[in-house]
């Protein structure tokens, strides 16, 4: 059987899944009014929670965009996953005014 007589067809909607009318748009509420009825108060805070996803670092790394020969670029990505960690750390043993 081909795929693609079992998908259906998107611009057709479904019993569960309705086409919006201009009439369901005004009645439409945020998550954040609706949410706490259906899955309860502290599920919904949680939902809502800022700050989610990696914390900050106190030592937050600057982007900045540098020039490299391809080559030299060739021979860290080479070492495959953290080439770029790695870069820093060779940069950082040869920074002007440190102590080797």
């Amino acid at each position: 059987m081909n795929n693609a007589a079992r998908k259906p067809n998107p611009s057709r909607p479904d019993a569960d899944n309705p086409e919006w009318t201009q009439k369901d748009m005004l009645n439409a509420r945020p998550a954040t009014e609706v949410l706490p009825g259906l899955i309860g108060a502290s599920a919904a805070e949680e939902l809502f929670r800022k700050g989610t996803g990696l914390p900050v670092s106190e030592t937050r790394k600057a982007s900045r965009t540098i020039r490299l020969d391809p080559d030299v670029l060739a021979a860290y990505q080479r070492e495959g996953r953290g080439w770029q960690t790695l870069v820093n750390a060779v940069l950082r043993q040869h920074m002007p005014g440190s102590q080797k």
